[in-house]
């Protein structure tokens, strides 16, 4: 039969080559100031780099650099996300940016601080996440 091969995978971490397919797709648009969109769910985390206006320049998730299942919704792989988009933002000229941060999941204030790590000047942080007022319609009462 033969001996048994086993390919040993290094745990948890972010796949190389998912990293240099995300910076190697990088738009040839100049920007000075822009507005970082982060959507935190519980299952993952996605940050989108826009213009002022809201025109969509670059986006990376968790699930894109090669995290799966679980790990997409955790601080670590949101950190990770955040660290690409920097680098991207600074491939592109970015000098200042706004921040709008949506959700509830845990990659929140890890995408933030890792994102500001790099020397990219931050003007504000909103936080727009969708909050009900009013609630549903509440039911019918029972007739019996």
């Amino acid at each position: 039969m033969g001996k048994k091969r086993i390919i040993k995978k290094a745990p948890g971490g972010v796949n190389q080559d998912m990293r240099a397919r995300t910076l190697s797709r990088l738009p040839k648009i100049k920007l000075e100031k822009g507005v970082l969109h982060i959507q935190s769910t519980y299952n993952n985390t996605i940050l989108t780099l826009t213009d002022p206006k809201g025109n969509a320049v670059t986006s990376a998730s968790a699930g894109s650099l090669g995290f799966k299942g679980a790990r997409k919704g955790t601080p670590y792989a949101a950190s990770k996300v955040a660290e690409v988009l920097a680098e991207k933002a600074k491939l592109i000229g970015l000098k200042a940016v706004d921040v709008h941060v949506k959700g509830v999941g845990a990659g929140r204030e890890s995408a933030v601080r890792s994102f500001l790590a790099s020397d990219i000047a931050l003007d504000t942080i909103r936080d727009v996440t969708p909050i009900p007022h009013g609630g549903v319609k509440a039911r019918k009462p029972r007739r019996v």
